[in-house]
């Protein structure tokens, strides 16, 4: 079973810092794009940053300047910077490889005010 697991959730308060981190199989990062979607509470998932193999990025505009995406390929790792955080950030993050329906966990972020 293809497992893609993340780390670095946590509690932080408003305009603090967090850094999300999803390692998985290599065979999984060279051929799809990864990306960290996110479920807030009472809203639907949402896709928030992504990135190709190739470099390749999307980020959501609600995120837009705040968070960044990128991949070490060798070392079959995708990091989601979270800067400036606010409440609304507040959610279950999912790391994923985008269209193949292989998610990890979840890791909880909380922003406190």
């Amino acid at each position: 079973q293809v497992k893609l697991v993340e780390s670095g959730g946590g509690l932080v308060q408003v305009g603090g810092s967090l850094t999300l981190t999803c390692v998985g199989p290599r065979d999984v990062f060279m051929n799809n794009p990864m990306g960290w979607y996110r479920k807030r509470p009472g809203l639907m998932s949402e896709l928030v940053a992504s990135q190709t193999a190739f470099g390749d990025t999307y980020v959501a505009d609600s995120v837009k300047g705040r968070f960044t995406v990128s991949r070490d390929n060798p070392k079959n790792t995708v990091v989601l910077q979270m800067n400036s955080l606010k409440p609304e950030d507040t959610a279950v993050y999912y790391c994923a490889a985008v269209g193949t329906g292989t998610w990890g966990q979840g890791t909880q972020v909380t922003v406190s005010s």
